[in-house]
């Protein structure tokens, strides 16, 4: 009977110690494979990041789209909005923002804008529509819409309220008095801070230099009133490099937004000279069957 005992003590003993084995060896084993599990996961989520990173665009959207959820955040905070909001609601104001979605461009066209906003601290979608109406009228005018989108960086730093102390204006500081008829295509002087007017009076003002002077280094000389004059400021050559590094950009090489500044040159800034060089009477005068400066504007549009 104590020998049986003994037995069964022991049969209870063995069969606790394998089922111990079994339980520790099992759990092991989902430890080891939820250790395998948790690093494929993160391996996944950083190839995703470097991915996403990788693509301008993308970080572009992911940004905007943060800013937004912190907006609404903060607008759900406030119990006075709605009230405020119906009383100053206007559905159609929309029309009037000259703002387009990272996602509406190329690719190509979005890396260059991300960039540009992220060096000159500006939103992405004002930005986008310059972009977007660089490619468009430097197609139809014949000329690099990095060049086009370099003089907006070295004049006003995309800032379409800029005004100089002698009253060169908006994005491409086009000298409007100087230029004031060709306005007149977009309904008036006041058209210089519409950031796509004064984008395409630019345009036609840039054209004309370069044909007057005729190349591109002289015709940016005349354009900013230096052409008369033995120094230029500095103004081409930071044209010159801004829309080298543009290029880059859209080519898809990479290029740091932290380069050497392209704030405008002393002659950009001054314009004092933009007088002489370049007085409305210096235009060469039309000959029969060439297009006045509203039926130009009109080709650009």
């Amino acid at each position: 009977m104590m020998q049986a005992l003994a037995l069964l003590r022991q049969t209870r003993r063995a069969a606790a110690q394998s089922l111990s084995v079994f339980v520790r060896d099992v759990g092991h084993g989902l430890l080891e494979v939820s250790h395998n599990t948790l690093a494929l996961v993160g391996l996944a989520a950083v190839a995703v990041l470097v991915f996403a990173l990788g693509r301008a665009d993308l970080r572009g959207q992911f940004e905007v789209q943060a800013l937004e959820w912190l907006q609404t955040r903060q607008e759900q905070r406030d119990p006075t909005r709605g009230e405020l909001l119906a009383e100053v609601a206007e559905p159609q104001g929309v029309a009037r923002a000259t703002a387009v979605n990272l996602s509406d461009l190329t690719r190509q066209q979005a890396t260059l804008a991300t960039w540009i906003a992220r060096r000159y601290k500006v939103a992405p979608e004002p930005i986008s529509a310059l972009v977007q109406e660089a490619w468009a009228i430097g197609s139809r005018a014949g000329l690099d819409p990095t060049l086009i989108l370099a003089i907006m960086a070295v004049e006003s730093s995309f800032n379409p309220f800029a005004q100089s102390a002698v009253g060169a204006q908006g994005l491409m500081q086009v000298m409007t008095r100087v230029h004031d008829d060709k306005y007149e295509a977009f309904g008036g002087t006041r058209a210089a801070f519409d950031p796509i007017s004064n984008l395409r009076v630019g345009v036609l003002v840039l054209k004309e230099c370069i044909t007057r002077a005729g190349n591109l280094q002289e015709g940016l000389r005349y354009y900013v009133g230096a052409a008369l004059l033995e120094s230029d400021g500095g103004y081409v050559g930071r044209v010159m490099a801004e829309q080298v590094s543009m290029r880059n950009v859209a080519d898809g090489r990479p290029v740091s937004v932290k380069t050497v500044s392209a704030a405008p040159s002393d002659v950009s800034r001054d314009r004092e000279i933009r007088k002489p060089a370049a007085p409305p009477a210096a235009l060469p005068m039309l000959e029969a069957g060439e297009t006045s400066p509203a039926e130009q504007v009109a080709l650009l549009r």
